[in-house]
């Protein structure tokens, strides 16, 4: 069964007197394990395609499955769950909380999940583990880079569990081995743990490393290219320590 799959979905949005069509008939599919970026100029539709995979949004025609369940089915609370229990989203700008520490801003997506106190500082403290902060767990952004900062953004998308991340140019407010060093962390979570990733991108630094590049202009997608690259040698010669 597939992931999220989008069939003949079209969105537009109003602005002032004008319509604008966002996205034109998109047949998508994400399966599990994926590493897909989307990219394209501004305003070719990603962060809309981002946002109807991720149920932020409803689209105006077409159909949305998140496996296999047709979302125009959902009522608001089975949405909400659907949200919390699939999807970890990672921010361009962190979107952390600045009077928190790394640790509770990644224990914030748990609330939700009924956990005990103790539970979810587990689990956060495990995220921030798996990305290599577990040192910087009482560190307030403020005491942070930029690469690390995105790095706690990165484990709190990963706390819950979920069944896909998505991501919004989550290199674009990265120095460039900041980028590197998120790209080679993306795509060992992606190797290593079969973590689903979707995510939109100008950047050149990291199409280089993905598998498969969706491009869309004007709201429709212009190609996929689905061959698998060779990421190893890239990777390796991007390496660096946590920035």
């Amino acid at each position: 069964m597939n992931l999220v799959e989008l069939e003949s979905v079209s969105k537009s949005y109003r602005l002032g007197e004008v319509e604008v069509t966002a996205l034109d008939s998109v047949d998508f599919t994400v399966q599990h394990g994926d590493f897909v970026a989307l990219t394209g100029p501004s305003g070719s539709g990603k962060t809309t395609m981002l946002n109807l995979i991720g149920c932020l949004d409803a689209a105006d025609s077409g159909e949305i499955r998140v496996l296999g369940q047709p979302v125009s089915q959902l009522d608001g609370q089975a949405l909400d769950t659907l949200r919390s229990r699939t999807y970890g989203i990672i921010f361009q700008n962190f979107n952390l909380v600045p009077v928190l520490t790394a640790l509770e801003n990644v224990m914030l997506p748990l609330h939700l999940h009924r956990l005990s106190k103790s539970g979810m500082e587990r689990r956060a403290r495990a995220a921030l583990e798996s990305v290599g902060l577990a040192r910087f767990a009482d560190f307030r952004p403020d005491q942070l880079s930029g690469g690390q900062r995105q790095r706690v953004a990165v484990a709190r998308a990963l706390v819950t569990e979920p069944k896909l991340i998505l991501a919004d140019e989550p290199t674009a407010s990265l120095d460039t081995a900041s980028a590197l060093s998120l790209v080679e962390l993306m795509k060992e979570l992606n190797t290593e743990q079969q973590v689903t990733f979707v995510f939109s991108t100008h950047d050149q630094r990291l199409l280089e490393h993905v598998g498969r590049v969706v491009e869309l202009r004007d709201g429709r997608l212009t190609s996929t290219d689905d061959s698998a690259a060779d990421t190893s040698t890239a990777l390796q010669t991007g390496k660096s320590e946590v920035a």
